[in-house]
Parts: structure tokens; sequence; C-alpha cells
């Protein structure tokens, strides 16, 4: 049988009837005047101040698609605000013509405030691993680009294999005292033919026989259209504050933190190759980070930069990197519901997840296009806490947990089963964290890709249907796609739980 995992609570439970902190004072503010009104027997305003009250609480307590009302007016203000004051549209320096320094990045939105150093020769090939700095948040990250055999072809043993293996990556993450966040970040897009079609043109062959040679092209041309490619990509995400610590022991400044870096990486990569399979670990220079990140943007120039590869093995003077001045769209802007960035529409949804649990291997629905142009990419993330910080909320959510179901017994509240198992899964978690495992805090953001000729909105709906087709439920990430998006489609570690503002 599949392992179902099932041991996730809530973030911040409820600790008054399911009502947070800040709800509760709201609702018992609002509630005052219509108390005073029935003290003194002043009906007319009595039911004033109750229709007043019952306001208040909807449009506090009520979510919709997420966010309540409160919370829907403040992002919406906030957007708007954003599109006169001209935040929410990119031109690159490239596309206006000022790109004086080519291998400084210009990149839009939450993206724009990030710099990448090369950091000294690395492992036996002395390769310069790409080193991303985040000004904003202040954090650290590197990528690999991973091969992977796939699950589909993998029996329910080897899968459970894997998960124990990638919560052992994630003690030994959270033991390191280093890594903030590990990213997984997979794209799928159709296969364009680039790779196939240069080893088609180095093995032809003027006398082969005309019929192998059309049933090869025809072959070809057919599993071109069918094919799907995948890239795999894992990140770690380190703040300064942990950093810039471990960075005095190598020298201080970027290469004594590329330094504290490369010893994680290699504890990581050790991990992958053994409890994951991953067969291929193989940390990115600042050109190949800048060729994934420029597919990103534009997938439909990843077969010119193939072909600039191939040209490059035979000729050796022709450059075939991309500078990180255009590694970045020309153009991008935010609408409420999609991003737009170069000839492409992006729509993101976060993944929810199942009260019933998931097995390893469910979200892979949400990889497959279902159209020739379609892009997908999927981000799961999980955020390490720290020991001090997930001592104290298991404590805090234990005790709320504890509260409300002491509250329901002295009201005479029957406790539901979806309570039950609540309280349950939270008392698991404490007893999981007292025997040495980590807390994180996962999220998923799948997003798709289409080409501005289509109808964004309609590859948007296929994305929900897939979600749900593979046992969980999207929520759109209205007002912020931008943000979502360069989350889950460029391997920079961007991160949404250190986005502030």
């Amino acid at each position: 049988m599949a392992v179902v995992y099932d041991e996730y609570a809530k973030d911040r439970p409820g600790y008054f009837f399911g009502l947070s902190g800040p709800q509760l004072v709201i609702v018992v503010a609002a509630g005052v005047p219509t108390v005073w009104a029935l003290s003194h027997q002043q009906w007319s305003l009595l039911l004033a101040f109750a229709a007043g009250w019952a306001a208040v609480a909807l449009l506090t307590l009520v979510p919709v698609a997420g966010r309540t009302a409160i919370g829907w007016a403040t992002a919406s203000l906030r957007h708007t605000l954003g599109r006169i004051a001209g935040w929410t549209r990119f031109r690159s320096r490239a596309a206006t013509g000022t790109a004086d320094q080519l291998d400084q990045a210009d990149l839009p939105g939450v993206l724009a405030a990030t710099s990448i150093h090369d950091g000294p020769p690395h492992g036996a090939d002395q390769r310069r691993v790409a080193i991303v700095q985040h000004h904003a948040p202040r954090t650290w990250a590197v990528t690999a680009a991973l091969t992977h055999p796939g699950l589909a072809m993998t029996d329910p043993a080897e899968r459970a294999s894997q998960g124990a293996g990638l919560t052992t990556l994630l003690n030994a993450c959270a033991r390191s005292e280093l890594v903030d966040e590990v990213q997984f970040l997979i794209r799928s897009v159709p296969d364009d033919g680039a790779e196939r079609g240069h080893w088609m043109g180095s093995q032809h062959r003027e006398d082969a026989p005309e019929l192998a040679r059309s049933v090869n092209e025809t072959v070809v041309a057919t599993l071109t259209r069918a094919a799907v490619r995948t890239e795999t990509f894992l990140t770690l995400v380190v703040p300064e504050r942990r950093l810039a610590k471990e960075a005095r022991e190598y020298g201080r400044g970027v290469d004594g933190r590329a330094r504290a870096l490369g010893m994680i990486m290699a504890e990581v990569e050790g991990h992958l190759r053994t409890g994951l399979r991953i067969s291929g670990v193989e940390w990115l220079t600042s050109p190949q980070l800048a060729a994934a990140v420029r597919t990103g943007f534009a997938p439909g120039d990843r077969a010119s930069i193939i072909d600039a590869l191939a040209a490059h093995n035979a000729y050796h003077h022709i450059n075939p990197d991309v500078p990180w001045a255009m590694a970045g769209p020309s153009g991008a802007d935010l609408a409420p519901r999609h991003y737009s960035h170069d000839a492409w529409n992006s729509i993101s949804a976060t993944v929810k997840l199942p009260a019933r649990g998931a097995v390893i291997g469910a979200l892979a629905p949400v990889l497959a296009p279902t159209e020739p142009e379609e892009r997908r990419s999927l981000l799961v993330a999980f955020p390490i806490l720290a020991q001090t910080a997930a001592d104290r909320q298991t404590a805090s959510a234990e005790w709320a947990a504890d509260m409300g179901e002491e509250l329901r017994a002295k009201a005479r509240m029957k406790t539901r089963a979806k309570d039950r198992i609540a309280l349950a899964r939270t008392r698991s978690l404490d007893s999981r964290l007292a025997t040495g495992n980590a807390l994180v805090r996962p999220y998923a953001v799948a997003t798709v890709t289409a080409p501005k000729t289509c109808r964004i909105t309609e590859y948007g709906r296929r994305l929900d249907a897939s979600i749900r087709h593979a046992g969980f439920a999207p929520l759109r990430l209205d007002l912020v796609q931008d943000a979502a998006f360069a989350a889950s489609t460029i391997p920079l570690g961007i991160s949404l739980t250190q986005l502030t503002g």
C-alpha cells in the first residue's frame, strides 16, 4: 500500500472557536455598542448596532478565495496604487538601449533587487557556481539542475523510501542551522526537438536508404509533437544573518559566503544521491543559470540557445552565453489575474493540501501540458523553522487546541470529526518534534504559460482542473501573479515566506 502523508496541521490555529487574536478583538469591540444598547433598552439602536456588528463580523471572518473582504480591499488598493505609480510595468534597460553593463541582472518585480556572483572554483572540474544574492529579503541562494528517473515505474516501497530520504534531507538541513528553505522546481514543456535536430544533422548519411530515411523523419516528427521535456531544479535559500556568522571562518565577503555554501552543498548532494535516487546533480554556473532564467521568461528561446551551444562546439569563437542584462523579459506587465512577459502570459495558483493527505507523485497531473503551446511549472518549497520557533509555535498550537476543546465542552458543543483530527495532528506534531524531527511549512505553486495569441484564461481553467484531478484544491493568486510566477518558474530562490510589502 502507498504511504499517505497527512501529518500536518493548521499553521495559525484560532484560540477561541477558531478565531485568531486580531479577529477576536475586532469582533468583541464591534459588539460593545450592541451590548450597551441592550443594557439601556434602546431597541432602535440595538437593531442598528446589531446590523453593524453582523456586517463587521462578516467582513472580518468570512474568507472569499483565501482572503477576507478587508484583505481583498487592502490588496486591491495597493495594486491600484502600484498601477498608477507605474510599479506594475517593467521595461528592460536592453529594450530601451541603456544596458551599459551586460553582467548585471535586469529583472522585473520581486527579482529586481537580485545580484549574481561567481563563486570560487569548486569541485574537481573547478566550476565557479553562481551565488544569488537577494538584497530585499537579505537571503542567498544556490541552484542545481537535477536528473531523476521519475516515479512512474516505481513501486510503493521505493516511493516510501524516497519519501524517507526527503525527510532525512530536510532534517539534515535543519540541523545545519544554515538552510532556511529547500525548493524543488519542475518545468514541463513540449519538446522543441532542438537536440534531436542537431543529432540528426550530424548522423545524416547521403548513401542511406530512402525508405529508412523517410521512416526516421516521420518517427521524429511524430515523437517531437508528442514528447514532453522536464527540467528539475533544487534551490537552497540561506538568510544573511546565518550565513554571515558562518562566513567568518572562510574569509568573509562573497568568497567567504560562497565557501560556506559549498560545505552545505556537498552535504545536500550526498543526501540527494542516496536518499532521493538523484542520478545527476549539477550546480549551475552563472551562464547556465542565466539560460535557465531566460527560458523561464521566454520558453520559445530555448531552441536558439541550443543552436548557439552547438555552434560554439564547432566554432569556439562564438559566444553562446546569455548575458544577465538580457536574461529577463524585455517587457512585463502585471494584471489582476495574470502576468504578461514578452510574448507570453502566465497564470499561477497555489496548491492547497487535502485533508485526507497525499501520496508521493500525486502532483504529476499538474505538470502534464494539455496543448502544444502550453508550458507548466511547479514549485514545492519546504521552509524550515528554527528549533526555538518550532517549539514555541507547536506549544502555542497545542495550547490553542486544548483551549478550544475545553470551551466546546463547557458550551456543550459536539466535537466534530474534523476538530478531533486537527487536535490529534497537533499533538502528533509535538511528539515528532520532541524526537528530533524538523518542522517545515510546505507550500506549492503551479503556473501555466501560453503565448499571447492564446486565451490565457482558458489555460488557467485547465490548470485548475489538473490540480483538482490530482486530488488537491487550487487557489488563484490574484493581484500577486508576478511574485507567484517568479517563485514557481524562475530558479533563483524567491521565497514567498520572505516577501514583504
